[in-house]
């Protein structure tokens, strides 16, 4: 996979900075990674959209890397893209049109239950049934064809269960370092998100069906014997989360400058556990998933200042430790209330989606001039200024 350095030679996000840079050069780009956490996430990241854009970020992108909740933005973004009309300094001036809309359209419907009850009870899988919601309310028929052509490069991350890394889909092409590198795929928008976003136990796994006779022949992968068979004929993937809630990966590898919407949740206590098999797995998952989060967007921001330029947010941030005096008023038990909103693929209240795309706008605003440019001029108010915070 010579044309790609973020997939030639696989690098644990976790290593050593110094190690890292022994292996490649990063490149003087910018890059944004928005994480899962369902409907929660994927209002948080328009939110973040929405500043960036008024910014005149949006167009500066060269990747856009995403996970589960934030792949169903990135796929509205990346399909929509050529819809935005970007004005000669680099704002789009139909956002509001052609993404907050659709988007908050999907958050007035529940899709998860929905598709687990049609899984059970009809022909298909579960996770096909959230692709059929997907196809119903975003995407059609569009394939990643339709995305557009780089910059920026849209890279919609799922996790395979056969090999156990990650899957990216993406216009050029799909690719597992184990596996090879599909190219100029024609798979389904719909598709792609329902993988990166098939939340386990109940909405994973989905099977995606491909001709393995269109894999690259030559792979520098050192596990020949992933290069047949179901390997590359019928693809088991599951959330992108489960590998990399961040959806850091493809970025981390190749860019200099890294901006991280973080929308995901956060493991609660319990004094009291489940002892029953089925719940039990899901809480130890949980404690799994905590961990690589934690270590993930620890070893993130010790980079910046160093290696990398760039900011994190996150949906539990406290906006006060950010030290902006001139930030959009976020009270932190308010914005602790929208963090709690469960991960789910769940009809979300009108006022609450206003509320998590105004969280999203606030605190990107906040790292953006802190961090990245304080040049940056503040915003007026919230995008929806009546509902507020909370």
């Amino acid at each position: 996979m010579p044309d790609d350095p973020s997939i030639s030679a696989p690098v644990d996000p976790t290593e050593a900075s110094s190690s890292f840079e022994e292996r490649q050069q990063l490149e003087d780009g910018i890059a944004l990674c928005l994480s899962g956490g369902g409907y929660r996430a994927m209002l948080f990241h328009v939110g973040s959209l929405w500043r960036l854009n008024e910014l005149g970020y949006l167009k500066k992108l060269d990747r856009i890397s995403s996970v589960s909740g934030g792949s169903i933005t990135a796929g509205v973004l990346g399909l929509r893209w050529s819809r935005l009309a970007f004005d000669a300094s680099g704002v789009a001036q139909a956002f509001d049109a052609e993404i907050v809309t659709p988007i908050r359209a999907l958050a007035d419907h529940t899709i998860d239950q929905g598709s687990i009850i049609g899984g059970i009870l009809m022909p298909g899988s579960i996770a096909d049934k959230v692709v059929e919601a997907y196809r119903k309310h975003l995407f059609g028929q569009a394939t990643l064809q339709d995305l557009p052509d780089d910059p920026p490069r849209f890279v919609i991350n799922a996790t395979n269960v056969q090999t156990g890394v990650l899957f990216r889909f993406s216009k050029p092409y799909i690719a597992d370092y184990h596996v090879g590198m599909l190219r100029n795929p024609n798979v389904e928008l719909a598709v792609a998100v329902a993988a990166s976003s098939a939340f386990p136990p109940v909405l994973s796994p989905l099977t995606v069906a491909l001709d393995s006779a269109l894999w690259e022949p030559k792979t520098t992968s050192s596990s020949p014997d992933t290069h047949q068979g179901a390997f590359r004929s019928d693809v088991v993937l599951t959330d992108g989360g489960v590998y990399d809630n961040l959806g850091l990966e493809t970025a981390w590898k190749r860019y200099q400058t890294l901006l991280v919407s973080d929308g995901g949740g956060k493991m609660s206590a319990e004094e009291e556990p489940n002892g029953d098999w089925a719940r039990h797995a899901i809480r130890v998952n949980s404690v799994i998933d905590n961990q690589v989060r934690s270590l993930r967007k620890r070893q993130l921001i010790s980079s910046y200042g160093t290696l990398r330029r760039g900011a994190y947010w996150g949906i539990r941030s406290d906006i006060r430790d950010y030290g902006l005096p001139d930030s959009l008023p976020c009270a932190f038990d308010k914005t602790t209330e929208l963090a709690n909103t469960k991960t789910r693929l769940k009809q979300l209240d009108r006022v609450i989606q206003e509320r998590l795309i105004n969280w999203g706008y606030a605190i990107c605003d906040t790292a953006m001039r802190k961090w990245v440019d304080t040049t940056l001029p503040k915003p007026n108010a919230f995008p929806y200024s009546s509902s507020g915070i909370g």
